[in-house]
């Protein structure tokens, strides 16, 4: 099973999962075999609603280049890709060729391998190699926590006004909060909600799904 809304009741999320459009079969086998290969890593993997919400986001923006910073096994990039209009691309950066098996072959189960490539390699280097323009109309930021001020640096600039730009676990687990917590991830974390906030490029809130999403609009 994918990870829940973290901020809300079990009893409230499943209200909120009942009355919002469920994953489709090939999401529920992705969500499946993802919790039986990489049990320990599961909580990697969006919420079921908010891989909705994704696509819902991309749809809206009318976005039809997209680019995902994180990918795992494929869940949320085939929400996003799922939202792109017609001759739409998405450009996903990871680093794991294990964990991305998986992504592919439900990509083609989705019918949507033709629409989605991946770079494997450090994001950050493949961010750097693209050209410094407003090419994306929509981004997902899902990786490595310490790299989230980086990531948000780089990815800004590379999306068109209008555009969305998406950061996952922007919460971290409750433990921005706290002050006091010197996690070096919760750091990063934190740092990169004030350096959002701070960026006048953008408007944003913080929607409190799955571990806290924040949604920005591109000036």
């Amino acid at each position: 099973m994918t990870r829940r809304s973290e901020q809300i009741s079990l009893h409230l999320n499943a209200y909120l999962t009942a009355h919002s459009t469920p994953p489709d079969a090939i999401l529920r086998e992705l969500a499946t075999e993802t919790a039986e290969r990489y049990p320990n890593e599961i909580h990697l993997q969006v919420a079921a609603e908010m891989g909705t919400l994704l696509t819902l986001l991309t749809r809206l923006s009318r976005a039809r280049r997209g680019i995902e910073v994180g990918t795992f096994t494929g869940y949320s990039s085939i929400c996003i890709a799922r939202g792109l209009g017609a001759g739409g691309r998405l450009l996903c950066c990871d680093v794991s060729e294990e964990w991305t098996s998986v992504a592919r072959k439900y990509w083609e189960k989705a019918g949507l391998a033709d629409r989605i490539e991946l770079r494997l390699g450090a994001a950050l280097d493949t961010l750097r190699a693209l050209p410094r323009e407003e090419a994306f109309d929509v981004a997902f930021i899902d990786a490595d926590k310490l790299s989230y001020p980086k990531y948000w640096a780089e990815v800004v600039p590379r999306v068109r006004s209008g555009g969305v730009i998406m950061v996952d676990n922007t919460f971290s687990h409750g433990r921005v909060l706290d002050a006091g917590n010197d996690n070096p991830s919760v750091i990063a974390v934190r740092a990169m909600n004030d350096q959002a906030a701070a960026d006048e490029r953008v408007e944003l809130v913080m929607i409190p799904l799955g571990d806290g999403l924040t949604v920005a609009l591109r000036h």
